[in-house]
């Protein structure tokens, strides 16, 4: 995909992400890796994302050193950062998504699961299309130590046999990478969507047990660890 159909694609994703509340405001950025070496596209800081322009869009070299388009998104250096851990990320999406965010702020027990696992592996199709999300310590929006963070947790991840695509950050959103923006956008469609069903569900379901894993693993390529 060229530069031209990129900028597109980023606009299209904005759109349909805030057409239904998956983002609302100014919240929210997306980037993708640009091909060759020429560095990355990403949303302007303070952009809706729902009104995106391809010309605004901003251009930042290798180096992260801005080339053309609006001044870009604070979150600039936590793109980076994913981009480098994560070498088959080719898109990232970061939203404010309501249950998501709303998982974080219950108390002990009523909605982030385990600390190295927001989410448990409730339904075949969370454990295939997104598998384990750790969450990131509460950092202000843009704070370098959030970004040390989660290129930790990729790495650590991968160092163990089993990726994550995702991130959750406290109180802000998730953070989401893929090899395309429209896996990306599949993801965190699946991982928003099992935060939804996990607090609406009282009492809370029962996790699929290893011997329903297993299959989804041989079957379909699953990444979930043991935890």
């Amino acid at each position: 995909m060229n530069h031209s159909a990129l900028r597109d694609e980023i606009c299209a994703i904005g759109a349909s992400l805030f057409s239904r509340g998956l983002v609302h405001a100014t919240a929210g950025n997306i980037s993708v890796r640009l091909p060759d070496g020429d560095g990355h596209l990403i949303t302007p800081t303070d952009a809706c994302l729902g009104r995106l322009s391809p010309a605004a869009l901003a251009h930042v070299d290798a180096d992260g050193q801005q080339r053309s388009g609006d001044r870009a998104s604070k979150t600039l250096a936590l793109h980076r950062r994913i981009y480098g851990a994560a070498p088959e990320a080719r898109c990232v999406i970061h939203t404010h998504s309501t249950h998501l965010v709303a998982l974080t702020l219950q108390p002990p027990g009523l909605g982030v699961w385990r600390s190295t696992a927001i989410l448990p592996p409730i339904t075949p199709y969370f454990v295939m299309k997104v598998g384990r999300v750790p969450l990131i310590p509460y950092h202000r929006p843009g704070d370098p130590a959030a970004a040390d963070l989660v290129a930790q947790a990729i790495t650590a991840a991968a160092a163990d046999g089993a990726p994550i695509t995702a991130v959750m950050l406290d109180r802000l959103g998730p953070n989401v990478w893929h090899s395309s923006p429209a896996a990306a956008m599949a993801t965190l469609e699946e991982l928003e969507e099992t935060a939804k069903l996990w607090l609406m569900s009282a009492p809370r379901p029962q996790p699929l047990s290893a011997d329903q894993i297993e299959p989804l693993r041989q079957t379909f390529g699953a990444v979930w660890p043991t935890l």
